[in-house]
């Protein structure tokens, strides 16, 4: 065979994989506009759009659904059933204002919680390390990131003490968010007797197709009965100590109540997920010992069959009355989101949002800037955070509605994130929300038209451009 055949015979296999990826593109993708942009990018530049299709053009995790649709009767009796079973007491029409978030993410609101704001990233820790270091049972601890450095290894330290004491530890992190983390530094977790698993790394083969995927939640757990969610991932920064950017602002959680179940459960599926293990855990849901929070957890994903995590955002902007305030390190919403965020301003809802004023990924920073410029024209409030690095997630409804958690007001976490977010319907939370708003806000400068109009043509031309890559930003 000629070297002309050769290359006949190669361009006829890309075509034909440019054929089938259009194909699949056409009935998987749900808007008109991202699958005419694949199809034009498939046909004329087929070398390279076919490899970028297969690891950025899929909407659904495959490999995950299909783990969970299998286990799900090991897990359904033993797992969801006894935590929602406190539901049935009265909780269920308690958050009227966004009461489709029981349909959107499957768990329903419940009484007996209690959820404490943790603001300060060193607070947080010290809470989380404080639970380790008083579990009898087991811990479960996963984060996006992990890094080897002073806070990382405080926490191995800590696990490793548990161990000793005959605790059960696991931990789970993302394989992209902790790419930079040497080997070596989870290989110690294992040396001191913690389990580890690293989600993606059941299917090599598969996997790499997986990479857009990936699993943002940080959630710690122990013995069934306190646990931690929020926007802190295990690192020097978050604990003020980045020389770059100086303080970080993030939230946290710590959780008491059915919540800690509902929270476990989204541990528990990942962790099937990444090691193929079903893990025998406390589910006997209790009331908190203080406190009577009615609160949802919702854990979204690109498994649901739904697009939750976009759901979730417009119901809750859907419920604003009177106040909507949003913090977000990024903000690059897609049609949906901000159609209902102009919709609230129109109404006459107070609409704010808080994003930071240097960039740590600076795709997704320039960006924002074309959205913001949008959504101000039709009236919402735009402040940028001076005082170091905003990281907060969390959404502030009126006086008794508060949304705290791991989600980015952006299309990934919209759609190709595993996050989790909780809701909580009670005035005394919201009130301390408010109180993080209000500091923030009194450490950020009102966007103005400094920020872009005033830029340069070569500024502007870099927003649009990377605007056009929001998708999969």
């Amino acid at each position: 065979m000629g070297g002309t055949d050769i290359f006949f015979w190669l361009d006829a296999a890309f075509y034909a994989g440019a054929v089938a990826c259009a194909i699949h593109s056409i009935m998987a993708n749900r808007t008109a506009q991202g699958t005419l942009a694949w199809l034009m990018a498939l046909f004329a530049l087929p070398y390279a759009s076919i490899p970028l299709y297969l690891v950025f053009g899929r909407r659904k995790h495959i490999g995950y659904a299909a783990i969970r649709a299998a286990q799900a009767e090991v897990t359904r009796k033993q797992e969801v059933s006894t935590f929602l079973e406190y539901e049935g007491q009265g909780a269920r029409h308690a958050a009227r204002e966004l009461e489709v978030a029981e349909d959107i993410g499957g768990a329903g609101y419940t009484r007996g919680n209690h959820v404490a704001l943790l603001e300060d990233g060193e607070e947080t820790f010290e809470e989380i390390f404080s639970a380790i270091d008083a579990a009898r049972s087991y811990v479960l601890v996963q984060f996006y990131i992990f890094r080897d450095d002073r806070l990382g290894r405080t926490l191995r330290d800590r696990m490793a003490s548990a161990v000793e004491r005959g605790v059960r530890c696991y931990l789970l992190y993302d394989e992209i968010g902790s790419i930079s983390t040497p080997g070596a530094y989870f290989r110690s977790f294992r040396e001191a007797g913690v389990k580890v698993a690293g989600f993606g790394r059941r299917r090599p083969i598969r996997g790499r197709f997986e990479v857009n995927f990936r699993n943002h939640r940080k959630t710690v757990v122990a013995d069934g009965r306190v646990a931690f969610v929020g926007g802190n991932n295990v690192g020097v920064e978050y604990v003020g100590e980045d020389p770059k950017f100086g303080p970080w602002a993030d939230a946290h959680m710590r959780l008491e109540g059915p919540l800690v179940q509902a929270a476990q459960l989204a541990f528990s599926q990942d962790w099937q997920f990444a090691a193929g293990e079903v893990l025998e855990l406390d589910w006997d849901a209790r009331p908190a010992t203080r406190g009577d929070q009615i609160a949802a957890f919702l854990p979204t994903g690109p498994a649901d069959d739904l697009e939750t995590g976009m759901l979730m955002f417009v119901a809750a902007i859907n419920a604003a009355k009177e106040r909507l305030w949003i913090v977000s390190p990024y903000f690059v919403p897609d049609l949906a989101v901000m159609s209902a965020l102009k919709l609230a301003v129109l109404r006459g809802v107070d609409v704010r949002v808080i994003v930071p004023h240097r960039p740590d990924h600076l795709p997704v920073w320039l960006a924002g800037f074309d959205f913001l410029e949008e959504a101000e024209r039709a009236g919402l409030r735009a402040y940028r955070y001076t005082r170091g690095f905003m990281h907060r997630k969390a959404l502030l409804i009126d006086d008794d509605l508060a949304m705290v958690g791991t989600a980015n007001m952006d299309n990934r976490s919209f759609r190709l994130n595993f996050e989790a977010m909780v809701i909580v319907a009670d005035r005394g939370f919201a009130r301390n929300v408010e109180g993080m708003f209000l500091r923030d806000f009194n450490g950020s400068r009102e966007h103005d038209e400094r920020d872009y109009q005033q830029r340069s043509v070569f500024f502007k031309l870099a927003v649009r451009a990377a605007r056009l890559l929001a998708p999969v930003l």
